[in-house]
């Protein structure tokens, strides 16, 4: 018994030590952005649906399954360390090559109303919500990953579909998302 518990906390250890490892070295090179001709004037996220769409002058041009904060079923995010992703219009105001997670665009979350309201009931709104791919080195999980919803408010896809949102969403691009 004592050396099986040994053999768990050693793969444990190794499991952390290799996710630590593999954040430090990034996503590598993010892909070039698309002709602006190809690239997205709107994002739409459905987290009943569990959809990341697409969308090029009011027409889907691509849909992708996600996963979502961990309690992404319980409503908007209200505070940091809730699981929730957030509810409402934000944009994509940034974005981050070197992420611990394949690429990331960030979401203008919290706004005006989120800050005032997470101040009222004395908690802090949260922050750094992202459309980000897996975690460094975990690539391989591939679509396994959208078998629970595991972020902490983020929205998740694969390394690959990362890539492809990446090169096609400028800076600005307003982002829906709906429960």
């Amino acid at each position: 018994m004592k050396r099986l518990l040994g053999i768990l906390v050693l793969m444990a250890l190794a499991a952390l030590f290799y996710h630590k490892s593999m954040a430090r070295f990034g996503s590598g090179s993010p892909p070039p952005m698309v002709d602006a001709e190809q690239q997205v004037d709107f994002i739409s996220v459905r987290k009943s649906q569990r959809t990341l769409s697409l969308f090029k002058d009011g027409q889907p041009i691509s849909i992708f399954r996600i996963a979502l904060g961990a309690a992404g079923d319980e409503g908007s995010k209200r505070q940091e360390g809730d699981g929730r992703t957030p509810e409402g219009l934000y944009k994509i105001d940034w974005r981050n090559a070197r992420s611990a997670y394949h690429l990331s665009l960030h979401i203008s979350y919290p706004d005006a109303h989120a800050i005032s309201d997470a101040s009222r009931r004395g908690v802090v709104p949260g922050s750094n919500i992202m459309i980000h791919g897996l975690p460094n080195g975990w690539g391989w999980l591939g679509p396994v990953h959208r078998l629970l919803d595991w972020t902490d408010g983020c929205i998740a896809v694969t390394n690959a579909e990362m890539r492809d949102i990446w090169s096609r969403v400028p800076d600005g691009t307003p982002i829906q998302i709906e429960p």
